[in-house]
Formats: structure tokens, C-alpha cells, sequence
């Protein structure tokens, strides 16, 4: 689908961050309106491969004032949506639940890393001052305090 383009290349940003040592992968998109259908638009929506990582970035979150909502990976329930029969996978799933259906597909690239998924559509404008800024507050809270929590 060529509307779903930006998770084509957050997949190769998450294959080249492996493939250059990455532990840790967090990566951040407006990837979804489907996101700002089931949380609005003063949250954030948070899938993560690891709890750890999801935990600390929900503390970092919470210490800037950002707000953000881990969300489930349900693969067992919508792993399906992104099964292709002429491909390895699609990279939209079906009419229902976009935002972990995109999320799904990222996490098909990531091989051995701690990941997380910030769909920031929703809080990443707001319609009376306009470019919020999202997550840079959370990001530079994690990656300054990430040793010490």
C-alpha cells in the first residue's frame, strides 16, 4: 500500500540500527490516524517489545509531562492482518486496529533489540499553537537518565 510508506522506512531504519550494533531501538512517527482515533490527541501511543525499556520510557514520559499509553502488540489477535500470500508481508493490515497492525509489521525487522514504537500523530500538533514538539522532552529525559533508572 502506498499510503503506508513511512513504515517502509522505519523498517530499514530499525534493520540498519541492528546491523550497527543497536541494543536499544525506539523509533518515532506520525504513522497512524488511527492512533488518534483510540487515544485522541494528547496521547502518544507506545508499543514495545520489552518491558523494561516501555517502563522507562512511560517513567520519562511521566517525569516531562508527556503523555504517552502503552498499547498492545496482540499478535496472536492480528498477526493474520499482515500475512500476505505473495509476499513475506503486507505492510497494512485490515480495516480494523491500524495503529497495532502498523506496529506488528515494524516489529517483524527487529532481530535482537530492546524496541519501542512511539506513534505520536495525535499530541505531535495542536490546533491552537500548532507543532508541539512531542517527545523530544521524553527522548532526552531517557537517553540522559537511561543508566541511572
Amino acid at each position: 500500500n502506498t499510503d503506508a510508506e513511512g513504515r517502509l522506512t522505519l523498517a530499514d531504519a530499525i534493520i540498519y540500527a541492528e546491523s550497527q550494533g543497536a541494543e536499544e531501538i525506539v523509533d518515532v512517527a506520525t504513522l497512524t490516524g488511527a492512533c488518534i482515533v483510540a487515544l485522541g490527541g494528547d496521547y502518544a501511543g507506545m508499543w514495545s517489545s520489552s518491558d523494561d525499556l516501555a517502563e522507562a520510557l512511560e517513567s520519562s514520559a511521566k517525569t516531562t509531562g508527556e503523555k504517552m499509553w502503552r498499547m498492545p502488540l496482540c499478535e496472536a489477535e492480528y498477526g493474520e492482518q499482515i500475512k500476505s500470500k505473495i509476499a513475506d508481508l503486507k505492510n497494512i493490515g485490515g480495516k480494523g486496529a491500524g495503529s497495532i497492525t502498523a506496529a506488528l509489521f515494524l516489529k517483524q525487522f527487529v532481530e535482537k533489540a530492546s524496541w519501542a514504537h512511539l506513534d505520536i500523530a495525535g499530541p505531535v500538533w495542536n490546533d491552537k499553537i500548532g507543532a508541539t514538539g512531542y517527545g523530544v522532552k521524553t527522548l532526552a529525559d531517557y537517553v540522559t537518565n537511561s543508566g541511572k533508572k
